[in-house]
């Protein structure tokens, strides 16, 4: 009776999306960890890492800020932030010489957040701790849950 009762407090406890949601929190710890001392990500930059300064926020825009640049409205969307969360996370990184915010070719009122070349550099490193995260867990649940996580989760968000 005890082991049915921590099983139904458990399963109303750690729903899926409280599991999914601690995952992602600890998936993206794990990678600002890797970015913080990679030697090859801009010092200033994996510094702020290190002291812990940047936060899953600030992950946002690397994870939905691709090489060639978007307008602020996209960035927003793709990150599910709104234009106003999203901005202020853009100066906070356009202040640490992450991104800038440029003109944009194809319309004269809009702006452009595109990363700096120490943001590229940022950037490469963040592919690097991702890549590293992944394989840590596929390491720790095997290749076989591994990928069924990932086909899952395709499925699910696809």
């Amino acid at each position: 009776m005890v082991s049915l009762v921590y099983h139904l407090t458990m399963a109303t406890t750690w729903h899926l999306g409280r599991l999914l949601g601690e995952a992602m929190r600890r998936f993206d710890e794990r990678v600002l960890s890797l970015m913080a001392h990679d030697v090859e990500v801009p010092l200033a930059l994996s510094n702020l890492a290190a002291r812990q300064q940047v936060s899953a926020a600030h992950i946002h825009i690397t994870r939905h800020l691709d090489e060639h640049g978007a307008r602020l409205t996209e960035l927003a969307e793709r990150a599910g932030m709104t234009k106003q969360a999203m901005g202020k996370l853009v100066d906070q990184c356009a202040a640490w010489g992450l991104v800038v915010r440029e003109g944009d070719a194809r319309d004269a009122r809009a702006r452009t957040v595109r990363f700096t070349p120490a943001g590229l550099g940022w950037l490469a490193g963040f592919r690097r701790a991702v890549a590293q995260a992944e394989a840590e867990f596929t390491e720790a649940v095997g290749a076989e849950v591994a990928t069924v996580v990932r086909i899952g989760l395709e499925a699910y968000t696809g």
